[in-house]
């Protein structure tokens, strides 16, 4: 545990809150427009009367309470990763985990896993149900409007993936007042109407919720599906904990947010005490019709804000993926010069679009993609409240009269809405499920390739005691002139400078091997980030660390090399950057495995593409340290 994250940022608390606010709170902050909609008006939605209602709203305020008040910012908010938070530092920290199974740890970090892959489908849902909510309030303004819902919701969600490109430093700023407004309005809208029917307020006492659980069986077990869209949004909380730390974002929830998705969802139940017809259209009901227009503009806006956080946290998770090696090197691009964690990763960013699109144009209503939302937070939740228990067991040493209740009742709070959600498997739910499958097996393959190639690699090296034996006994040609070699061992003879040395009988008077090491911490301090190490025959190793939340960089590590004494003339330094190549045809009966393994090797393209290399240099040289015939080869 640490208390602030290694990137805390240093504006005033007023501030950081603020811009948690409009980050952090977006997705959640936009459910009421069809939680509660969906607990009456859904595929499992019971009649609204008066019980009803009062038992759903139960539901729903206990939810909030136990599952994001207390369990994440409570105590999963503990678990931080060098100060940086998302179901995949939790991960990292059970990799680290003294556990005396390793069948036991590989399981669990399997799962761990699987649910990051389940973010991905919850990426292209949520800016789908969310925006396509939004726009369906033309419905309750004006019904001359309704045909055009699909055609806007579609022109917007292009919008927002065609923005990605350019970043969104420039209007980033704005996030914060405007969901700030929109809380606001959230907390009007809904205390006018408690004022006019308080008895709503009764919903606080949790029989409520479970009188409605006794009395409708199995259906209101059921509606649970429903009453989990008021905490969608949750991971988000958890997962940018290393931009804004704890403590702006325990202020920003329990002093604005909280309070006014309280106020909304009770107003709502209590309108519907009085008007239970309008629970199809529940949270435009509460506008005048004068502002729904506007009230639908801002909706629209505020959507958009929430959809742009689950959008750039899908590319902060591809980069953390690729730092770690589950995800071939694809090309990051940072938009931002001032802020690391503005990027852009193509291929992730028109996947979004496209699968996005084709939910709008497929589910058609908000109400129909409702049936397929949830299941991927759920099951992220329930995967990080059973790794919190290992990390509190066997990391952090809490015993088991500490650790053992609250995860009890974390994960049996889970769980219950997990079964639940199962129940929307067939009405769409299945989607999310295939994009974690699908995103889960690249993944694997990729890992399982990428260590298979690495031990072919293995066997085809030469060891440093043998390659000075060589030199010893046969001295090459000494020229002048720098060379730096990447080497991913630097344990071992770059096959590069092999190849190198065979083919032009000479090395450069002055050598440096440069190999990058990922670690499993978000950040690196500067002062540990190098590491020079003299080898003798004028040969130097250059050893650069980097945490999953950073960009290697040769250009970076070389300046600081040289502050260590390490001094390159970049004009007379050549740069060998070794590969290795899959050519040649496949077996027809190579294994699908094989199949995807090869394209995402192509498709990587340069597997060090994305190091900065030094402008100036007297010449790049790519040489292929490893050529295989076949795919087959590897696996």
């Amino acid at each position: 545990m640490s208390d602030s994250p290694t990137s805390a940022p240093h504006e005033p608390l007023h501030v950081l809150v603020l811009g948690a606010l409009g980050v952090v709170f977006g997705d959640i902050g936009t459910s009421p427009l069809y939680a509660l909609r969906e607990c009456f008006h859904g595929d499992f939605g019971v009649h609204p009367d008066a019980a009803s209602v009062l038992g759903v709203l139960s539901l729903m305020f206990w939810a909030l309470i136990l599952i994001v008040t207390v369990e994440y910012l409570g105590f999963i908010f503990l678990a931080d990763n060098n100060g940086e938070g998302g179901v995949i530092a939790l991960t990292s920290l059970v990799r680290k985990a003294p556990l005396g199974s390793r069948r036991g740890k590989w399981l669990l970090v399997t799962v761990g896993l699987f649910a990051a892959a389940m973010l991905y489908g919850d990426g292209m849902i949520t800016p789908a149900i969310s925006v396509l909510s939004a726009v369906e309030g033309l419905n309750s303004a004006t019904h001359e409007l309704g045909h055009l819902v699909i055609p806007i919701t579609l022109a917007i969600l292009i919008g927002v993936f065609l923005i990605q490109r350019r970043g969104t430093a420039g209007i980033g700023a704005l996030f914060g007042p405007i969901v700030l407004v929109w809380y606001g309005l959230l907390a009007v809208l809904g205390a006018l109407q408690i004022a006019r029917h308080p008895r709503i307020l009764a919903a606080v006492l949790p029989w409520h919720g479970l009188g409605f659980l006794l009395r409708h069986g199995v259906h209101g077990f059921l509606v649970l599906g429903a009453v989990f869209l008021v905490v969608t949004g949750v991971e988000a909380l958890y997962a940018d904990l290393g931009h804004f730390g704890r403590r702006p974002i325990r202020l920003a929830w329990g002093c604005i947010a909280l309070p006014a998705l309280l106020l909304n969802y009770f107003g709502q139940g209590a309108h519907l005490l009085a008007h239970p017809e309008a629970a199809d259209h529940i949270f435009y009901a509460l506008v005048p019709t004068w502002g729904r227009v506007p009230m639908v503009v801002l909706a629209t806006v505020a959507t958009i804000i929430a959809s742009q956080a689950v959008i750039t946290g899908a590319f902060s998770l591809t980069r953390q993926a690729i730092q770690l090696g589950l995800f071939p090197r694809f090309r990051v691009i940072h938009t931002s010069a001032r802020r690391i964690g503005q990027i852009y990763v193509p291929p992730v960013n028109w996947a979004l679009m496209i699968c996005t699109l084709a939910l709008v144009v497929a589910f058609g209503q908000s109400s129909k993609l409702a049936a397929a939302y949830g299941v991927a937070v759920n099951l992220t939740m329930l995967v990080s409240s059973i790794l919190f228990f290992v990390v509190a067991r066997c990391v952090w040493r809490w015993r088991w009269w500490a650790a053992l209740p609250a995860a009890a009742v974390f994960i049996t709070v889970d769980l219950a809405f997990f079964t639940a959600n199962l129940s929307k498997v067939m009405h769409g739910a299945w989607f999310p499920l295939v994009v974690a499958a699908v995103v889960f097996s690249l993944m694997a393959t990729w890992r399982r390739g990428r260590e298979l190639l690495g031990a072919q690699i293995r066997e085809r090296l030469v060891s440093w005691d043998a390659f000075r034996a060589r030199l010893a006994a046969d001295p090459p040609p000494r020229v002048a002139g720098s060379a730096i070699f990447l080497t991913g061992n630097p344990d071992t003879v770059p096959v590069a400078l092999l190849h190198n040395l065979e083919h032009n009988k000479v090395l450069h008077s002055r050598i440096a091997l440069l190999h990058f090491v990922p670690r499993e911490t978000p950040y690196v301090e500067e002062k540990d980030h190098v590491r020079v190490v003299a080898m003798g025959e004028n040969m130097t190793r250059i050893i650069a660390d980097y945490g999953y939340m950073e960009e290697p960089s040769v250009r970076q590590t070389l300046a600081r090399a040289r502050e260590l004494g390490v001094d390159f003339d970049p004009t007379a330094t050549s740069f060998f950057l070794g590969r290795e190549k899959l050519s040649g045809e496949r077996a027809a009966h190579a294994l699908a495995d094989q199949h995807i393994f090869a394209e995402q090797f192509h498709a990587a393209g340069e597997v060090r593409a994305g190091l900065a290399v030094r402008p100036g240099a007297a010449s790049v040289v790519r040489v292929p340290d490893v050529v295989f015939d076949r795919c087959g080869d590897v696996f």
